[in-house]
Parts: structure tokens; C-alpha cells; sequence
């Protein structure tokens, strides 16, 4: 399955916005979540999942507190897309459907616990597995975080190898701010990093997992705070799609009238070309983001 890299913003706040929609969608779409993270918990970056929007997947609310526990399971099992074409006949209906792909959220919101709780989510906490940085130079997070994620695609069956028993399920992989000095690595601290090939080490790890199990993960890097451009540019090669944002805080574009209308720019790395080795461009690459007060809009 694919990685996504995403080179976050200068106060990551629109790519932890865009990490958000990643897990959303798997919530939505009832797939399994892993999660890391190395100064928020798991648990906080859950608890700000936008909410999918009512008239795009509708999810019965318990009218008694008292029976929501008897019946919760058999009222999100009852999670589906709610089609505007209701009134059309069924051949038509389904037509229309199966042109959808993805779902809307509305960020002014967060999303129900019922339906998050609905999806299964593993969780790894980085100073719950690594001994604090002063004790080592912490390149061991990344063996952790990657024995972790194996241990659960083995486990919980997503694992191309496994006998197929039964339906399978995706594991969407969330994996939150790689390479800064939270997760014990140094690219971000030096010119010369001492432990310079962790990182790209970590991503041919993961590269092999997703490889050779149902799962797709979405990864960010603070970018910005590596100085090696050409250690950047092998991180973006080890990656099936990579993404870079640009946030106008703090710049002279913030105040420039010709950006007035956008709150970032979004520049496209690489996207995978199949069955080619070289990556492949898009033919525009002038994208531009803006947080509206229910949605995050690229044009």
C-alpha cells in the first residue's frame, strides 16, 4: 500500500489539520487506526477528528442514555451513506453512488464520540515504549514504533500472508511530526546530524510493512527545521506521494494582498508513477490552501 509524506507547515497547524481528515476518513469508513505520536497523546489528536458532515453519513443518536450501552454496536453496525438520490430508483441510486469517492467533514466540529469509538484504534506513545532522551541517543524510538506496528499487523490479521478467513479490513497509519527532536532524533538540531540516516532508515522499515500487509500510512516531517536539502530529498524518494505546506504565518505573503484569499501554499513533491521508476509530476503545480470556517479548500 501507499506512504504519504507531508512536510508540515511552520506551526504545523494545517498539516496536523490534513493528518486529522486522514483518520477521519478511516473512521468513516470503518477501517482500523494506528496512531503515534511523540508529544500529544494518541488520545488528543483523536478527540479533534472532524465531524462528517450529517447529510453525507448518517449515524442513528441513542435516545437513553441507559440503553446505549445494549445497543450501541447494533446501531453503528447500522452506519451508511445516506445518498442525496434517495427518491431515485434503486439501479439509479446505486449508480450515482458508486461514482463517490471520499466524504466531507466539518472542521468547526468535532466528530461524536459514538462514532469514534465505533473504530478500533491502536496507539503508541512514544515515553510509554523509549526511555527518556537523556539516558540514550533515542534512535531505538523508531525500532520500537516499528516493532509496534508489526506486532499489530501480525495480530490483528492484515498481514498478506495471513489465511483469509474472513473479510479483511485496512489499517490506515498515522504517524505524527518523524524526524523532529520529540521523537529523539537530531536532524532538526544539527548542520551534521550524528544519527543522520534514522529516519530513512525507519522509512524503508515501513515501506516493507505496508508493502506486505493491507495498511497505508500517512507520515509527517517537520521539514522546514532540517537543513540537509539533499537528506530531504531522499526522504521524498522513499515515499510513494509527498506533499509540502507553506503557511503564510509570520510571513511577508500573510500581508501581500495578491495571497488574501488563502492561507497557504501546497506544493507537490512526487506522486507514483506505476509501473515506472522515475516519479511523475503534475502539470500544475500553483496550489494554494484556505481554512474556511467548516472546511479545509486546496484550489
Amino acid at each position: 500500500m501507499n506512504c504519504w509524506t507531508y512536510e508540515e507547515d511552520r506551526y504545523d497547524s494545517y498539516s496536523r489539520m490534513i493528518l486529522k481528515y486522514f483518520l477521519a476518513e478511516g473512521v468513516v469508513c470503518r477501517h482500523e487506526l494506528f496512531v503515534a505520536t511523540a508529544q500529544d497523546t494518541p488520545d488528543d489528536i483523536l478527540q479533534e477528528l472532524p465531524a462528517p458532515i450529517l447529510d453525507d453519513v448518517a449515524v442513528p443518536k441513542p435516545v437513553e442514555h441507559s440503553r446505549l450501552t445494549g445497543e450501541l454496536q447494533e446501531s453503528l453496525d447500522a452506519m451508511k451513506i445516506a445518498w442525496r438520490y434517495q427518491n431515485l430508483p434503486k439501479v439509479q441510486s446505486a449508480l450515482a453512488s458508486s461514482s463517490r469517492f471520499g466524504h466531507y467533514y466539518d472542521v468547526s466540529k468535532t466528530m461524536e464520540v459514538e462514532i469514534r469509538q465505533a473504530t478500533k484504534c491502536h496507539l503508541f506513545y512514544l515515553p510509554d515504549h523509549v526511555t527518556p532522551p537523556s539516558t540514550a541517543h533515542r534512535v531505538e524510538s523508531y525500532s520500537a514504533l516499528l516493532r509496534s506496528l508489526q506486532e499489530v499487523i501480525h495480530r490483528e490479521g492484515f498481514d498478506l500472508a495471513a489465511p483469509m478467513s474472513k473479510s479483511r479490513n485496512i489499517l490506515r497509519v498515522g504517524l505524527h511530526s518523524m524526524g523532529s527532536v520529540l521523537w529523539g532524533d537530531d536532524l532538526c538540531c544539527h548542520d551534521k546530524p550524528r544519527h543522520s540516516h534514522a529516519l530513512t532508515t525507519f522509512l524503508y522499515g515501513l515501506r516493507a510493512l505496508l508493502r506486505s500487509s493491507l495498511s497505508v500510512a500517512v507520515v509527517t516531517i517537520p521539514s522546514h527545521l532540517i537543513q540537509d536539502r539533499a537528506l530531504m530529498g531522499s526522504i521524498t524518494r522513499l515515499c510513494d506521494n509527498a506533499i509540502a505546506l507553506e503557511s503564510f504565518k509570520g510571513s511577508e505573503r500573510e500581508t501581500n494582498p495578491l495571497y488574501k484569499d488563502y492561507h497557504g501554499l501546497l506544493y507537490v513533491r512526487q506522486v507514483p508513477h506505476l509501473n515506472c521508476l522515475a516519479s511523475q509530476l503534475p502539470d500544475h503545480k500553483d496550489l494554494a490552501f484556505k481554512l474556511k470556517r467548516k472546511q479545509f479548500s486546496i484550489e
